[in-house]
């Protein structure tokens, strides 16, 4: 009798898994967050003990996993309509290389020595640290990298790379990303006025490049978005 109700327990709890994972949507190994681990460790914690006490029976199990998955869609919910919430919970991502030169500060807070870099970078096909403009230690443990380019005779270029910056997400200003390009919230605003856009909740993305300008998409029609140029 014990391994029957092992049994069936594990089947409704595999099927409500599937379930809970459909309802959540798909995020492949790599994109999962410090928060998503933690996460995942309490949910095989519960079903585990569940499955195997015999004085769990099928409905204690049923209950858990719909307030785990209640609890877990709430949570995810409530980051995306909070930013700040999401980057405690993900964490943020941080420059630790900027034009072949680390950051070691930046190491530190992120406990990475150099071989452990070097690593990252290999698996990006970077084997020299030199060749890096931008390596960003992304929040799931990811190296993105953008590299130096090279001159016409194979030498690496002095000329700093621009990389775009998230100014506008969801109509919410990145101020802290302003201040990373050098600009305040009364040129953005100005610069939204130039295109016709009195405020900056109306934005759905708006990000700058030194290349490009500014590029912004709106909220209200996702399908009408503009670029403003260098100037």
């Amino acid at each position: 009798m014990p391994y029957i109700q092992i049994a069936t327990k594990l089947i409704i709890a595999v099927i409500a898994l599937w379930t809970m994972t459909k309802i959540m949507g798909k995020k492949e190994i790599s994109q999962l967050t410090a928060f998503d681990f933690i996460s995942s460790l309490m949910l095989s914690e519960l079903v585990g003990n569940t499955v195997y006490q015999q004085d769990a029976h099928i409905p204690q199990l049923l209950f858990a996993l719909v307030i785990w998955t209640l609890l877990s869609i709430g949570i995810e919910k409530l980051a995306a309509a909070i930013p700040w919430l999401s980057k405690q919970a993900s964490g943020n991502p941080e420059l630790l290389i900027k034009q072949g030169m680390l950051d070691e500060k930046a190491m530190k807070r992120n406990n990475l020595n150099i071989d452990q870099l070097q690593t990252l970078l290999r698996e990006q096909g970077v084997f020299s640290i030199a060749e890096v403009a931008y390596g960003i230690f992304e929040s799931n443990g990811n190296l993105s990298v953008i590299r130096r380019p090279e001159t016409e005779n194979g030498q690496l270029s002095d000329e700093p790379v621009p990389m775009p910056a998230v100014i506008i997400s969801k109509g919410k200003i990145d101020r802290q990303a302003l201040r990373g390009i050098g600009k305040d919230e009364s040129w953005m605003v100005e610069e939204l006025r130039k295109k016709g856009v009195d405020r900056p909740e109306d934005v759905l993305y708006a990000e700058w490049s030194d290349k490009h300008g500014m590029h912004v998409q709106m909220r209200r029609d996702p399908h009408v978005s503009f670029s403003s140029p260098v100037g």
